[in-house]
């Protein structure tokens, strides 16, 4: 997985596209997206957000209200599903009942003229792919979750599609399956080098996944980056917010000089931040800090920014703990620790000092209430 944004071909662009269904509000918004040859590229964001519908229209179940999608050298709007040559795989399988796991394979290259015996030889090597070719004369009934989605996903692959679409695969799979599902689908991408666009909601099967992951809020694209850089680095609060954990405190621009800006928070006290998207002074500021890069006790003495906090609740996690506390005046404050680090005589009620460096906290837009 490399962070190298500027690399790879173009294989589909979008291009001022927009989707409306009653003519006033836009479900997608103006959206310009190039996703590169072989990357596994996540659509995240909540319900309604436009991440479904962008897939859809590039799936072809779905036609833009305005703009153009194009695949390689050709515009798409008007290739119907079957000939864009695209794999798909849903969250409800959408395998034949009627068909036994290999005639359901069989049937994309049936379709598309392929000669019986070529097609016999493919469909094994697609069941090989996914560890099924035992079950090759089994009907989808009598098989579980787990390897009805396999089969869904060979029947995607089978074709050799240049674009593979993932549209919340993993969501009826129970958590042990899907986490193991996850790293299936993310070593068949490495092994074939096909691209792949997958949405879903779960932020962390985002981060899991993706060679680059775009944020959806209110059919806009909030931000795309690798993972680790939309976690590390949001640039604005609500990508903050949506992924991972979050502190955020409320207060307003003091002063700006370069990179970095002094927050005042309500009760006086004063933030340095990493100056991220933040306007005049004197203007509202929302800071966001990671529960994982804060430091309590001895660790908050070379911290820049130095409080102290009230320890209101444990919350034990098995490797590591999550403190809620007092800080600032805000009662929900988290820090996380690894159990190797907590100190055993912390208590509920203990007034500890805490920090965090610069670095480490970013000065953010407001946040909205929605």
């Amino acid at each position: 997985m490399t962070g190298d944004v500027g690399a790879g071909e173009v294989l589909v662009s979008f291009r001022g596209v927009q989707k409306s269904y009653d003519g006033e509000s836009l479900i997608v918004k103006d959206l310009n997206l190039d996703i590169r040859k072989g990357e596994f590229l996540t659509l995240l964001g909540p319900s309604g957000s436009g991440k479904t519908t962008s897939l859809m229209m590039l799936a072809g179940f779905e036609t833009p209200t305005a703009g153009e999608i194009r695949l390689g050298d050709r515009a798409l709007n008007n290739v119907p599903p079957h000939k864009r040559d695209i794999g798909m795989v849903f969250q409800n399988y959408a395998l034949f009942p009627h068909m036994t796991v290999a005639e359901n394979l069989a049937f994309p290259l049936s379709v598309r003229g392929m000669n019986k015996r070529d097609a016999s030889e493919k469909v094994k090597q697609s069941l090989a792919m996914v560890q099924l070719d035992k079950f090759r004369h089994r009907y989808p009934g009598q098989l579980s979750g787990g390897q009805q989605q396999r089969v869904a996903l060979a029947r995607a692959l089978v074709f050799e599609p240049q674009l593979v679409l993932m549209d919340e695969p993993l969501g009826a799979l129970d958590k042990q399956l899907r986490e193991h599902m996850q790293m299936e689908i993310k070593h068949i991408h490495q092994r074939l080098g096909v691209t792949v666009v997958y949405v879903t909601h779960d932020q962390g099967e985002a981060l899991t996944m993706s060679d680059r992951v775009a944020v959806f809020h209110q059919g806009e694209i909030q931000q795309i980056a690798p993972p680790r850089e939309l976690y590390e680095a949001p640039r604005n609060t609500f990508v903050a917010n949506f992924i991972g954990e979050n502190n955020r405190l409320n207060g307003h621009l003091l002063s700006h000089a370069g990179e970095r800006c002094v927050v005042g928070l309500a009760g006086g006290e004063r933030v340095e931040a990493l100056a991220v998207n933040v306007g005049q002074p004197g203007e509202p500021v929302t800071l966001s800090i990671r529960p994982e890069r804060v430091r309590l006790q001895v660790q908050a003495e070379q911290a820049a920014n130095r409080f102290s906090g009230t320890v209101a609740e444990f919350i034990y996690l098995g490797d590591h703990v999550r403190i809620r506390l007092e800080v600032c005046g805000k009662p929900d404050f988290f820090v996380k620790q690894p159990i190797a680090e907590l100190d055993p005589a912390l208590a509920v009620g203990d007034v500890v000092p805490l920090g965090w460096q610069v670095e480490h906290v970013r000065a953010l837009d407001p946040l909205v209430a929605e």
